[in-house]
């Protein structure tokens, strides 16, 4: 468009600006969807060709090829054009009876073969499209199973390595596995290009393989390893757990020690490196939400961000954010090319033309800042991702003709995925065309309808491309997470607020790092404001006690969400009285979010009125509660995960805890300890003496400093009291006494493993010195929470305490195990059995042993992987116990 044409058109455009803002899409019609069956083709047939076999590709590639080859025969055309034009000249022979002319049925029959070789060749492109997209997974796949790789891999064999690191350095999340922590490792792709086997035998081959470091101490020069970095390393070959897994082994490097390099970088990523390694210098001085996130949010640099961040993140549908996304290139974008529907005017917004670039030059300096884009976060699959919708997002920012706009979107997915089929199973690739599809199409129309009904202009796009993007992704977050988050669109909607100026402020600041220390720190300063501001909304929307809703994953599970969704919004349309019947739902949905205690209460009947004892449903472990009046609450144990337990403290209205008892530093039981301290202030910690495992104990120790809670050992024979409930220590016994006599006679009171003598005799480590507590509630209620005993600990427990009387309620033992002492069960006869475990665990707890032993001694056993929550109510003849608590 030249200047004189804009210049004449500027006062119809200034009369005529909020008509076309208001009507955008009806004014260019519908949409083209031409490329978008051809793109779908390639995808489906790279999903398909990726985990098949290579005989079952070809055959695939083959009757995709002359399917379309016998597509492109004139008798085809003429087979998809006959019925129409049929159809056109009997038509025309009855318009002929009232006087029409027979040459007008002769040429609909003409436009109707003509229709049908376009038919004919359209069907043909869909099936070269699909056997592209399976050729090329197909030679992908093929890479995989090629060379002495994956024959090693699948003896498990050792071998030397020479590795091309070809991703960023992460850490694997941590995680308990049974009654120990598994440890965090660093993990990085890389592909193999020499091979060296234990009998001296050297090849050279090309593998894409996945790189696992156990921890150590040099696991910090690991991590900063950058791509292109060649290494030699020692290590053992697996093959990978899954078959779609794009790798053709799993490396598990020998030993802890810092990595062998043998090449450097190269300079395009050493200078990637230093920008990213200068912008978290810069954010070094900001607060711990501010300095983890802004990176993230930046350049998808996620190492400072922790699991409880991460969890809000992922609670609240906020994950898009942590992870480099189209979004981030457009808000850059933006600055340059200004407000939608104007980049191809003179009379643009944006800094292009106060800088006095022109057209083409604005577009040269929005290629470059893509390609900077990209090579700065690095050009792996989801960079290269979303440097494409960010491209088609610009170019609706840029022309504001979103007609077009389908077909580059569909021609962005049809490159990526013939270039690396792998994308096509990556839930991540789904997840970005999806969003960026409904921003294109479905946004636009939402945000129309919502100024039709009052909605002012800015408020309308940001709910309307809240709402689209959602109700296409949800089904597919369903699939693989199965939970839906009822608080996305709000914290969407309140952080999409403070991205733009983070990001924007977060690249200043990763400019200005090489060049300018202190100017890149201020402006990182400035943006820790806003991103600060998204963690607060991230951890405020996850705290909420209905943020998350469970729902059935899998396929199925998304479709029935998708289903739902659709019926919905036709709902929505057709609905009478929409405002009021808007408002009844958007309060009720704000109740289920918020879920009051008593009128949750009301509703779901837990936790029950008047409950003194709570057995929290943590999946293989442990958390138990003990009502001390009010919202406070002693806790023993806090189970493997701190979602869970912060969940249940929450349902039950525990604000306050006076103590937190750790009976145990296994991980099943303390792990879950920031769950415990979220949000409540916790009196003190008590523990056991014996300090094993050691890194768990750490662990407890580091988490206490951090949020100021006092550590103490618990000692048998102790006496406590808060209200109502009061509660003595009977175990472990003797630890003390067998410490100090120990050092009295020049020892240090520590056993030949590390593990403080007399322990009440009893040596099954960790579980046999487990605090043992004989409570007695209101009401005279008396229960045993016996931690993780074994029977010789059990044995010693009676042994200790022989007056030992029957109780009301008995915690089992080591969640329900075969290794009970039947003579304790005899001597405490419990009324009520409850035992804590996880649904399906592999170790077979409760065993059925156990069970029967207690439904013999007259107890009503319950368990937590088929009651859920279990609350203990009443004393006496009123003893009742209420199962089915989330």
């Amino acid at each position: 468009m030249n200047r004189d044409r804009t210049t004449a058109e500027a006062p119809a455009a200034s009369s005529t600006e909020e008509r076309d803002i208001r009507k955008p899409f009806r004014e260019e019609g519908p949409a083209d969807l031409r490329l978008v069956p051809l793109a779908v083709a390639a995808w489906v047939a790279a999903v398909c060709a990726v985990g098949a076999a290579g005989w079952w590709t070809v055959t695939g590639v083959v009757v995709c090829v002359l399917g379309a080859a016998v597509l492109l025969t004139p008798a085809s055309a003429r087979w998809f054009g006959g019925a129409s034009g049929r159809i056109g000249v009997g038509e025309q022979r009855a318009a002929d009876g009232a006087g029409r002319e027979e040459g007008v049925a002769e040429g609909r029959v003409r436009r109707s073969a003509s229709g049908g070789r376009l038919r004919a060749t359209a069907c043909a492109g869909v099936l070269l499209c699909a056997a592209a997209g399976a050729t090329s997974a197909g030679l992908h796949a093929a890479d995989l199973r090629r060379g002495p790789v994956p024959a090693l891999a699948q003896e498990y064999a050792r071998a030397q390595l020479e590795v091309t690191v070809t991703s960023d350095p992460r850490l694997t999340r941590p995680r308990v596995r049974g009654s120990e922590s598994v440890p965090v490792s660093v993990v990085l792709n890389g592909e193999v290009t020499r091979v060296e086997r234990s009998d001296g035998a050297v090849h050279r081959t090309r593998a894409p393989v996945l790189l696992i470091v156990p921890p150590g101490e040099g696991r910090d020069e690991w991590l900063r390893l950058l791509p292109s970095t060649r290494l030699k390393v020692a290590a053992r070959l697996a093959p990978p757990s899954h078959p779609g897994d794009p790798f053709a082994a799993v490396l598990k490097v020998r030993g802890a020690g810092p990595p062998r390099i043998i090449g450097p970088p190269s300079v395009l990523q050493r200078t990637a490196g230093e920008l990213r390694a200068g912008l978290r210098r810069a954010t070094d001085g900001l607060g711990p939400d501010a300095r983890a996130l802004l990176p993230g949010l930046v350049v998808g640099d996620t190492s400072r961000i922790g699991p409880e961040l991460r969890h809000a993140f992922e609670a609240t549908d906020l994950t898009h954010l942590l992870a480099v996304s189209g979004s981030n290139l457009s808000v850059v974008l933006l600055l340059l090319v200004g407000r939608p529907g104007r980049a191809h005017q003179v009379e643009r917004g944006g800094l292009a033309p106060r800088l006095g670039l022109s057209l083409r030059l604005t577009a040269v300096a929005g290629g470059a800042l893509t390609l900077a884009f990209v090579v700065v976060c690095q050009p792996d699959p989801s960079v290269l991702r979303a440097a494409a919708c960010g491209f088609v997002v610009l170019l609706a920012i840029g022309t504001g003709r979103r007609r077009s706009l389908i077909p580059a979107l569909a021609a962005a997915v049809l490159v990526l995925v013939l270039y690396d089929p792998w994308l096509a199973r990556s839930y991540g690739f789904l997840l970005s065309v999806l969003a960026t599809g409904a921003l294109l199409t479905v946004a636009p129309r939402w945000s129309e309808a919502l100024r039709r009904r009052g909605v002012p202009g800015g408020p309308a796009e940001a709910l309307a491309a809240c709402l689209a993007a959602q109700a296409v992704c949800a089904p597919v977050v369903v699939v693989f997470a199965a939970r839906v988050s009822l608080v996305a669109i709000p914290a969407n909607l309140f952080a999409e607020l403070a991205v733009a100026p983070a990001t924007v402020l977060g690249f200043a600041a990763l400019a200005l790092a090489p060049v300018w220390a202190p100017a890149a720190e201020g402006a990182a300063w400035v943006a820790g404001w806003p991103a600060g501001w998204i963690a607060r909304v991230a951890r405020t929307g996850a705290a909420l006690p209905g943020a998350e809703l469970s729902w059935p994953g899998g396929w199925w599970g998304g479709l029935v969400l998708a289903l739902l969704t659709a019926l919905v919004v036709l709902a929505v349309r057709r609905l009478p009285y929409r405002g009021p019947v808007g408002v009844l739902v958007a309060v009720v949905l704000l109740l289920v979010v918020v879920r009051p205690v008593p009128l949750t209460r009301w509703a779901t009947g837990w936790p029950p009125p008047g409950w003194v004892f709570a057995m929290c449903q943590v999946g293989q472990g442990d958390a138990t509660v003990l009502a001390a009046g009010g919202d406070a609450a002693v806790v023993v144990d806090a189970g493997p995960d701190p979602v869970p337990v912060d969940r249940c403290l929450r349902e039950l209205g525990v604000r306050r805890v006076p103590l937190l008892v750790l009976t145990h530093f296994h991980a099943d039981h303390v792990a879950g300890l920031p769950g415990v301290l979220r949000g409540r202030s916790v009196g003190a910690i008590q523990t056991t003496g014996l300090e094993e495992p050691p890194a768990q104990a750490a662990f407890v120790r580091r988490t206490a400093a951090a949020a100021r809670v006092p550590l103490i050992h618990a000692e048998a024979g102790e006496r406590r009291r808060i209200g109502a409930l009061e509660w003595t220590v009977l175990w472990p016994t003797g630890a003390a006494e067998g410490a100090e006599a120990a050092t009295a006679r020049g020892g240090s009171g520590v056993g030949s493993r590390g593990r403080p003598v007399g322990f009440g005799g009893a040596s099954g480590g960790p579980n046999d010195a487990s605090v043992t507590l004989l409570v007695r509630a209101a009401g005279g209620l008396t229960l045993l929470l016996l931690g993780d005993l074994e029977p010789p600990a059990q044995r010693g427990l009676l042994r200790a305490h022989p007056g030992l009387t029957p109780v009301d309620v008995l915690k089992v033992a080591h969640h329900g195990s075969a290794h009970q002492d039947p003579g304790l069960i005899r001597a405490v006869r419990p009324r009520l059995a409850l035992v804590s475990s996880g649904r399906d665990n592999p170790y077979g707890h409760p065993s059925p042993r156990t069970l029967e032993s207690l439904l013999a001694g007259g107890a009503r056993v319950l368990r937590t992987d088929r009651d859920g929550a279990i609350a203990v109510v009443g004393a006496g003849e009123g003893l009742v116990a209420v199962p089915g608590g989330g």
